[in-house]
């Protein structure tokens, strides 16, 4: 069971009062869901403390702001939620400690509760309703096991579709730990003064999601789809040759002229000697 002092704890900027009206209803729904464990109840209540501010916010302040006109029918968010009449968007707002938003989520939870929050929607910012709001979406997310494991970051991303705040959601997570870790004692089918103790309830097998998710996912920035590898070849350019780029004013280098081809070699033709000269009788035959 948790206690209002361990509750502060946690929550150092929740008023006394205030702590000692919603313990009651937060100690009830935590039991009806089975979180009833130092890592479930560590992880829960280090969630709500983030997504609420320590239980101030239990209904969106309405103005309504530019966002806040994206819940009246005819635009994308509106559809999600399930805003159908005008004035849906004022009338479904954020309610409760994760913040319930649109139409279609309130028809649900509300049916799941047994109760008509359609016809009464307010009854959602209660924190009889709310905290039981927020157990069961706890529940039914699969996050009781995720607590077992002590995996506080995936808790993070089913709750918020990412990691935002993560680093505000860890701190209360470490401080709730400490604070239960020596004085933690719980029933987990508590009895509230005056009231019998509730059993706990099985949950939907199929994942709900909240409002407050499907905000997030439409501002979320788009992704853009990796190509597939056969399709990035076939888009490769082929390399392409680099072309020099002729200087200005440079000379151009005169054309060569063709080789000209050798002259045949000319037949030379063959030389006559001389006719031998004939002797002529020397002086010594003159003499004889």
């Amino acid at each position: 069971m948790l206690t209002e002092t361990q509750l502060r704890q946690i929550m150092p900027n929740l008023k006394p009062a205030k702590a000692a009206a919603l313990l009651p209803h937060l100690n009830r729904a935590m039991a009806e869901y089975r979180i009833n464990t130092l890592p479930r109840v560590a992880a829960f209540v280090a969630q709500l403390a983030h997504e609420s501010g320590e239980f101030r916010w239990m209904e969106e302040i309405w103005g309504p702001t530019p966002a806040q006109r994206r819940y009246e029918p005819q635009t994308d968010l509106a559809k999600r939620l399930g805003n159908t009449a005008p004035g849906d968007g004022k009338r479904f707002k954020g309610r409760g400690p994760i913040q319930l938003t649109g139409r279609a989520n309130y028809s649900r939870f509300g049916g799941l509760l047994g109760l008509d929050l359609v016809s009464a929607p307010e009854q959602a910012a209660t924190p009889t309703v709310g905290f039981r709001t927020a157990a069961l979406y706890w529940a039914n997310r699969g996050l009781n096991e995720l607590a077992d494991a002590w995996n506080f970051r995936e808790i993070t991303r089913r709750i918020n579709g990412g990691y935002n705040g993560l680093a505000d959601r860890q701190k209360y997570f470490e401080r709730a730990k400490a604070v239960l870790a020596t004085a933690f004692e719980w029933i987990p089918r508590m009895s509230v003064p005056g009231r019998a103790a509730a059993p706990a309830r099985e949950v939907p097998t199929e994942p709900l999601t909240r409002g407050y998710e499907a905000i997030r996912r439409l501002k979320a920035p788009k992704k853009r789809a990796k190509k597939s590898t056969a399709k990035k070849a076939a888009t490769r350019k082929a390399p392409t040759r680099k072309t020099t780029t002729k200087k200005a004013g440079a000379k151009k280098a005169p054309p060569k002229r063709p080789a000209r081809k050798k002259a045949s070699a000319v037949k030379k033709r063959p030389t006559r000697k001389a006719p031998a000269k004939k002797r002529t009788p020397t002086s010594r035959a003159k003499r004889d």
